[in-house]
């Protein structure tokens, strides 16, 4: 049920473990569940909002001031809001941006998204941060405690969870020019638009497969390399996909991994993967470049990560990338093959340009082997 928007309308955060917020209704009027979890961005909030790994997820914003400057249409990275809700200090229903379309209480009124306002956000960091990653429910219709319990018990766990399927594409499509030089398939697991730019870019025509693809229907498009998208959930649930990446790395193509993209590819090389304690979000995360020795900051949205242990005991994975905060694994390549992954987002959008080199690396690899 979704009642008119009033900016002065209580609104309640509840955590899993019985922790209680309050604050203001943003957004839409209702009720919405999901995991929490906190983006350390200070812009960017549409991209944000757009990016469909974070489906299924409640987010807080750790920037104290959200839709200053409205929406623009093409500042997305997918065609919906993907976020289940949202939780920040200062919801800003004007904006002083001549370019926007429109604010980001109408945007959210339009994509159904309800948020709340006016609450401590660096408390709610504070206490993910020590606690770890939980589900939460945001209502500003329900103002009885114990039955928005009830409701947010319903919630199932993101461990455990297949969320690729609720934003892959389910028909294949093309993206860029097809005169271009090189053809890509890539593999939507709830793929990011700007990756798709940012091949374009570089002289590919890509076509962009639903999850479910089988290998021949991705072999039968001729392509030159393989990109695994990023996407939402838990990989460890995709078993299937997991597969289908084994047999992709086995047809010899150069394959370049994203995120979720970088979790099946370790999965298909016998790697583990596991639920991170809060995970990364955010475009300040600094990460090594083990192979240059330099450092980068990166854009990264991720609640799983590869396991260490598993890599090293695997002779044919090399590890590339580390992250400088907790040491955790950010990328790894195949010794015999034109194979690697980040678990960040080169992409970026929002985020630095550090790591766009990883895409001229993937061209390199694709010319290498087309020569």
């Amino acid at each position: 049920m979704h009642l008119k928007y009033s900016p002065r309308r209580n609104a309640i955060l509840l955590l899993q473990d019985g922790k209680v917020f309050t604050g203001k209704a943003a957004g839409k009027i209702g009720t919405t569940a999901g995991e929490i979890c906190f983006n350390t961005g200070m812009t960017g909030y549409q991209e944000i909002f757009t990016d469909p790994s974070y489906y299924g997820q409640i987010i807080v914003m750790a920037t104290p001031h959200v839709g200053n400057y409205g929406i623009e249409e093409n500042e997305v990275e997918s065609s919906s809001v993907k976020i289940a809700g949202m939780i920040c200090k200062k919801f800003n229903s004007g904006y002083s941006r001549p370019r926007a379309q429109k604010s980001l209480q109408q945007y959210f009124e339009e994509n159904n998204i309800v948020s709340i306002s006016d609450v401590d956000t660096r408390a709610i960091v504070t206490y993910i941060r020590d606690k770890g990653a939980m589900n939460c429910i945001i209502s500003s219709e329900i103002t009885d405690v114990e039955e928005l319990k009830k409701l947010l018990a319903k919630t199932p766990s993101m461990e455990g969870l297949e969320l690729s399927s609720k934003v892959s594409t389910q028909k294949p499509y093309f993206f860029g020019e097809e005169k271009s030089k090189h053809k890509v398939a890539v593999i939507d697991f709830g793929v990011k638009t700007n990756i798709l730019r940012s091949l374009a870019q570089r002289d590919c025509y890509l076509k962009v497969f639903p999850q479910k693809s089988t290998l021949k229907e991705i072999l039968d498009f001729k392509p030159d390399g393989i990109m695994l998208s990023n996407g939402p959930g838990d990989p460890g649930a995709m078993k299937t996909e997991t597969q289908l990446v084994k047999d992709i790395v086995e047809s010899g193509k150069p394959v370049f991994g994203i995120c979720l993209g970088h979790q099946l590819l370790a999965q298909s090389q016998g790697v583990n993967t596991f639920k991170m304690h809060a995970g990364h979000r955010g475009i300040n995360h600094p990460v090594k470049n083990i192979i240059s020795g330099k450092s980068e900051i990166t854009s990264q949205n991720h609640g799983f990560t590869v396991n260490e242990d598993d890599i090293k005991k695997n002779k044919n994975i090399e590890i590339t990338h580390v992250n400088l905060n907790d040491k955790t694994i950010e990328g790894i390549r195949l010794k015999d093959k034109k194979v690697f992954s980040v678990q960040y987002h080169p992409e970026a959008n929002p985020g630095p340009l550090d790591a766009r080199y990883l895409f001229d690396e993937f061209l390199e690899n694709i010319k290498s082997v087309k020569n």
